[in-house]
């Protein structure tokens, strides 16, 4: 306690802090980042550092990139920030934004996140019709198929999109997947410049969506809101009519998570 005050007196990090605001600062950044990086905002000793980074990646919240100098969130801080935007005041409110975007459209909204392998649904209400697509809470899709995938693709840095795309196994979905990287690559432009995406049967025969970002206060994307539904009920065009109170809804879901 003695040493903690003795720092704050003297301008310096305490030692309580010094792992949070590591971890803080590498999510800030948002691409892979170096310790020597991260501690000219910190200015902590090199020792310590190095030694915070290393406490992190071996108890899974910081992992390693494949350069071998750089970090990124590991399992344990996703899955700590999947759990903070869950948390009960926060939910709350978040469905009651969900539920009446789902009113005034009559189909069912989902929030979902990026995931390493896909796109995780944090989030949904169901339409009212008995005809619907069942993709529960905690379903997981890919990235190149679905709506909010394709929203999530669009907003890469474009060197990091180009490797995706030359790692990433377009894997065929229905006979609507986009399956060649060039011509993902020039759906994903178009998608970025009018600001939001579709999947019209690329994902599911007989499902349409579209998708909107969420944002943070930096212009990052932090989640997707979509809309999906069966084709017999509502046609891509459909949707897209939708545009306004989707994006309506995106900012108050943006607002909340930003405060």
């Amino acid at each position: 306690m003695a040493d903690d005050i003795n720092e704050e007196s003297s301008g310096q990090i305490p030692t309580n802090l010094r792992l949070l605001l590591l971890l803080e600062e590498v999510a800030k950044v948002g691409v892979p980042v170096t310790p020597s990086v991260v501690n000219e905002t910190l200015g902590l000793p090199k020792p310590t550092i190095h030694r915070l980074f290393a406490t992190a990646e071996a108890e899974g919240f910081l992992q390693r990139d494949i350069d071998g100098r750089s970090y990124s969130p590991g399992r344990r801080m996703r899955l700590l920030s999947i759990n903070t935007l869950s948390s009960e005041r926060v939910r709350t409110v978040r469905l009651a934004v969900l539920k009446s975007l789902a009113v005034a459209v009559g189909e069912t909204c989902n929030l979902a996140i990026p995931e390493r392998e896909g796109m995780f649904y944090l989030d949904r209400v169901e339409t009212h019709w008995p005809l619907r697509i069942q993709l529960p809470v905690g379903t997981q899709v890919p990235f190149h198929c679905t709506a909010s995938g394709k929203m999530y693709l669009s907003t890469l840095r474009l060197d990091y999109l180009e490797r995706f795309l030359k790692n990433y196994i377009l894997e065929r979905q229905t006979d609507k997947t986009i399956t060649d990287p060039a011509a993902l690559q020039k759906e994903l432009e178009i998608t970025r410049e009018r600001g939001y995406s579709t999947d019209n049967e690329e994902f599911m025969v007989g499902m349409t969506a579209i998708a909107v970002p969420i944002l943070d206060n930096r212009g990052r994307l932090l989640s997707t809101l979509s809309i999906h539904a069966p084709e017999q009920r509502s046609h891509l065009p459909d949707l897209v009519e939708y545009l306004g109170p989707l994006r309506a809804a995106a900012s108050e879901l943006a607002a909340i998570v930003g405060r």
